[in-house]
């Protein structure tokens, strides 16, 4: 239970961080509003927020975070941008989730 309450709080910071950045992106790339930069930064401001939930040390949960981010980050790939997942992309989604489990389940001491 504790492994799916950590990956969708880390699911849903992964998702304000990538709006966070793929706002700008699409202002400075594709000359869209740059009103676009008002919700870009509350998700920013969202995100670091939502790192703070975490009960662990800052560093062991970015380095967790990361898993998930990659994740998220290669689902986006697919379902906004519109490109197929290669299984290779698949298999390193599937490693970094492994080592995002392994450092958040890891006996506390």
């Amino acid at each position: 239970m504790e492994l799916i309450k950590f990956s969708a709080l880390f699911a849903v910071t992964a998702v304000s961080e990538i709006l966070g950045c793929y706002l700008p992106w699409l202002i400075l790339k594709q000359d869209k509003s740059p009103w676009l930069w008002l919700p870009a930064i509350g998700f920013l401001v969202l995100f670091a927020w939502l790192l703070t939930l975490h009960p662990s040390a800052a560093g062991r949960t970015y380095a967790a975070y990361g898993g998930m981010y990659i994740s998220v980050a290669l689902l986006w790939l697919y379902w906004i941008e519109g490109i197929n997942l290669t299984r290779w992309d698949i298999a390193g989604a599937g490693l970094a989730l492994a080592g995002m489990a392994i450092i958040m389940l890891q006996p506390r001491v």
